[in-house]
């Protein structure tokens, strides 16, 4: 009678446990953003509206962002088994990420430019039509964020479940923030168009424009940072700090090498270097490792003093 061997190889899909969920909202924001933009822009040639004009175009930026993020769900959860990539396609989403932060930079710059030049030069604005679809565009952008923001606050809510604090879902992350910073134009538009109807006050539509391009540029940056961080596979001091605490603890072994970087939103990959005497040994490594449950392919290397 034949008995299966034992299987040693390593599987390397290391996806978010939302990658699924995630992927099907940011395709109905996807959905929601197009069917928005043509709408603005239609309404903007038949009213002759150059502000909604604008917005439609800015909202074509921001469909083309979310499209990256929903291009790149696909691409990693496609080639998730792939053999090209060493420890899977789990960073794919910070590289999406990335790029829509470079885009969001991109679209603040392009606000706060258009918003100086109107306050250097007023233009007429049909305030009634803009008010209104500002407003249509506000509702989208709310039930958009509703969308992105529950598969948001869901993911925090399975870290802290499980104690993690490192690696987030930061495609998921720039879709959220493309949707709020759209959210926010729109507000800051509703709240400028109201005040230059009824209060004749022109000058803040350019205003509250320089406002929001300052604060999408901040928000832009900030993500740029964090992904940034993890596709240059930034050592987390952290989890650095745990595995040679675990390891040296005893006095019988010493870390000569030790790399840790993230490879997944949940996941990370670490290689340990250990020099110590006759009575530990790799497994032995191993074993004080497992504690350290954010780690999801260790590869150990052990030398006898």
């Amino acid at each position: 009678m034949s008995s299966t061997p034992p299987t040693y190889t390593h599987h390397h899909m290391f996806l978010g446990s939302a990658h699924d969920e995630n992927a099907k909202r940011t395709l109905w924001v996807v959905a929601l953003t197009v069917v928005m933009m043509i709408g603005e822009i239609i309404a903007g040639y038949i009213t002759g509206s150059m502000a909604l004009l604008a917005d439609g175009f800015h909202m074509a930026t921001h469909a083309g962002a979310l499209g990256i993020a929903a291009a790149a769900y696909a691409y990693a959860k496609r080639h998730a088994s792939s053999q090209r990539y060493s420890f899977g396609t789990g960073k794919v989403g910070d590289l999406g990420g990335f790029a829509s932060a470079l885009i969001l930079g991109m679209v603040s710059l392009g606000i706060g430019v258009e918003s100086v030049m109107r306050l250097l030069q007023p233009t007429d604005v049909q305030f009634g039509s803009a008010t209104l679809i500002a407003i249509v565009g506000l509702i989208v952008n709310i039930i958009s964020a509703l969308l992105l923001g529950h598969g948001h606050s869901h993911e925090h809510d399975h870290d802290d479940h499980d104690h993690h604090h490192h690696g987030h879902d930061n495609n998921l992350k720039s879709a959220y923030f493309h949707v709020i910073a759209d959210a926010l134009t729109s507000v800051l538009a509703i709240a400028a168009l109201l005040a230059g109807r009824y209060l004749g006050w022109v000058w803040l539509d350019p205003v509250m424009g320089i406002v929001g391009a300052i604060v999408i540029a901040r928000w832009a940056w900030s993500l740029m940072g964090v992904t940034a961080a993890v596709l240059l596979d930034q050592t987390d001091a952290h989890i650095a700090e745990e595995i040679r605490e675990r390891v040296e603890k005893k006095g019988d072994a010493t870390i000569t090498d030790l790399h840790v970087w993230q490879i997944g939103p949940q996941a990370h990959a670490a290689i340990v270097s250990v020099m110590g005497d006759y009575t530990v040994d790799a497994d032995g490594i191993r074993e004080r490792l497992k504690p350290v449950h954010e780690v999801s392919h260790l590869t150990v290397e052990y030398r006898r003093v």
